[in-house]
């Protein structure tokens, strides 16, 4: 498939230069708008007039002059300040109806954690739009030529992992009862401690108990627990269709003496010291006023003066490690997911393996960690690598409320992610019941809609944009949702199964009959790459989200044209041999670009609805 715009750009680039112009502007080519004369267009001349010093119609006209064309373009024009192109409408036909080929391998190895929950209860609404987000933008970059290795860190010596295992001991509860899930049933559990801690004199007991298990969780003793909850909690990612190349466990980073070589290599810059007197005596600080300033305390404690790290610490020496200043990290093989991709966890046990040791890292946090993030950036320039921290990103999001109400684990107010998966395929089933009774696999067809819907509500929009989710919204067939393009999928297939009952499926393409119908939509598939690619550039997944709700419509109007007359404009089993067999191209290529930005944002490609 030959891509467009960036011959267009080369042509257009070539003529500046026989303008002479000396530094070659942006040059964006855009599709024209509906109802405007041509294909595509450059406003490159109005970026001109200042340079020039004349009337961007003058100097797109004087381009124009200097364009060494290419075949397939039929005429070019200008209007107002842009200059426009016509292209041969079977090239148009004929481009949009070709298989999608893999983009260039870029180099470099990305490293993306996300999801990251602490082990101690079960996912929740909160957590969806990590998950969703992370898992989106590692298939997105893989796609686009990137090496990608998705982690997942397992804080298993923090309190929350903490709490929930004391209170399993402290309430004498063993095993869940009945068929709930195990996260479930520590969850509850973690809620009901924190009930109990408002009474002060309990309180105080159950304090010294929860210290005393942080020390267990340090020495390792209570890996095996904390695993139990982990598997329940994976479970639910998996059904989400997230999966992992590593889990990197907390404890491992600082038994296996990370943290300490982390803030070895810190003492020796100079922005780090331990002040002897003052409300800072005895501790570890970092100075970070050249390096974030305006900070009201520039200063920053990652060793206590009672010799005792804090989160900040542990999230340096993991971003050292990450890119590749430490290492002694082992590894071992821990499952097989689904797709049947393997699983690898840290262990001391384990071996060396590659993981590690990125040019680029992305980290998947919610926009109210964004200043720890920074700090985390700047510990790399600290350390003398602001190479390094220029490739340090951080893919912030803002909160998810369900249907209007904010999440908050500690006081149980949540509603799991197994919930909102659970209703949303139950009312996928109940529309499919209604809409379709003769479905062939319901149930398959509902899971795939269901959690698709789900899926997708969590990344259709930008990521600072903060989400409420409704599940009526989610579901519909109709507007913005993942439904309304697996409903569009479905569609083509369903073209494409009776062209192959009726002997059609081979039928050659005549590009020369395509139509201005033809020609808007292979406009829209044409768009696939180049999004694709803009999304890997600024990881934003609801940049591709919106482009298929774009294809989506597209097809819609595509199928549902009419002529002046009010007859069917755009019939493809029943069209003349040839536009008939082009027609049949272009559902076939919208299928495979459906199926693939589908499968590129972790939505299912349902070929019934």
């Amino acid at each position: 498939m030959q891509e467009i715009k960036p011959l267009l750009k080369t042509t257009i680039a070539e003529a500046l230069n026989r303008l002479g112009v000396a530094e070659l502007p942006e040059i964006i080519v855009q599709e024209t708008p509906p109802g405007k004369e041509g294909d595509y267009g450059t406003p490159v001349a109005m970026g001109l007039a200042r340079v020039l010093r004349k009337a961007p119609p003058l100097i797109a006209t004087e381009i124009a002059e200097r364009l060494t064309l290419p075949a397939w373009v039929r005429r070019t024009f200008v209007t107002g300040g842009y200059l426009n192109f016509e292209l041969e409408p079977a090239f148009l036909a004929q481009t949009a109806s070709q298989p999608l080929e893999p983009l260039t391998p870029q180099p470099g190895k990305v490293l993306l954690e996300h999801t990251s929950v602490n082990p101690n209860k079960e996912l929740h609404v909160g957590h969806l739009r990590n998950i969703c987000l992370g898992d989106s933008l590692a298939r997105i970059l893989r796609f686009a030529g990137r090496e990608v290795e998705v982690m997942n860190y397992i804080d298993d010596t923090g309190r929350q992992a903490a709490e929930s295992l004391y209170a399993l001991e402290h309430f004498g509860l063993g095993d869940s009862e009945g068929d709930q899930k195990y996260d479930h049933f520590a969850g509850e559990a973690y809620v009901r401690l924190h009930q109990e801690m408002q009474d002060p004199e309990k309180k105080t007991t159950i304090e010294h108990g929860v210290q005393e298990t942080l020390h267990r969780l340090e020495r390792g003793e209570l890996r095996g627990a904390v695993e139990r909850i982990l598997r329940a909690q994976l479970e639910t990612m998996y059904r989400l269709g997230a999966e992992y190349d590593a889990l990197v466990w907390e404890s491992d980073i600082v038994r296996e003496g990370l943290l300490e070589k982390a803030m070895q290599a810190l003492e020796g810059t100079p922005y780090v010291h331990r002040p002897t007197e003052g409300k800072y005596a005895g501790a570890f600080v970092m100075d970070m006023s050249p390096f974030i300033p305006g900070l009201e305390d520039p200063y920053l404690v990652l060793i206590r003066s009672n010799g005792t790290s804090t989160y900040t610490a542990k999230d340096i020496a993991l971003q050292f490690w990450k890119m590749g200043l430490l290492g002694g990290v082992k590894f071992k093989p821990y499952d097989t997911q689904p797709s049947g991709h393997a699983l690898y966890s840290s262990a001391p046990e384990g071996q060396p393996m590659g993981f590690g040791a990125a040019t680029e890292t992305i980290n998947v946090v919610d926009a109210r960690q964004s200043h720890a993030l920074r700090i985390v950036q700047a510990s790399l320039e600290v350390e003398g690598r602001p190479d390094l921290a220029q490739h340090c990103f951080h893919l912030a999001y803002e909160t998810v409320l369900l249907e209007g109400q904010q999440m908050s684990g500690r006081k149980g107010i949540t509603v799991s992610v197994d919930e909102v998966l659970d209703e949303a395929v139950r009312r996928a089933r109940a529309i499919i019941a209604e809409k379709n009774p003769e479905h062939p696999s319901p149930e398959t067809a509902a899971e795939a809609i269901g959690v698709g819907a789900v899926r997708f509500a969590m990344i259709k929009s930008e990521a600072k944009k903060q989400i409420d989710f409704r599940y009526e919204q989610a579901l519909s067939f109709e507007g913005d949702t993942g439904p309304y393009v697996q409903y569009a999928f479905a569609r083509a297939c369903s073209i494409l199964r009776k062209a192959e009952e009726q002997g059609l499926g081979g039928e050659a393409p005549d590009f020369s009959q395509a139509t201005a119908y033809e020609l808007e939509l292979a406009k829209v598939l044409l768009r696939f790459r180049e999004t694709v690619q803009e999304a890997a550039r600024a990881k934003a997944p609801h940049l591709l989200a919106q482009y298929l709700l774009d294809l989506a419509a597209a097809w819609n109007t595509y199928y549902n044209a009419k002529t002046p007359e009010g007859k069917p404009a755009t019939v493809v089993l029943g069209a003349p041999e040839g536009l008939r067999g082009l027609r049949l191209g272009l559902v076939r290529s919208l299928q495979r670009t459906l199926q693939l930005g589908l499968g590129l944002v972790g939505l299912q490609a349902p070929e019934v609805m």
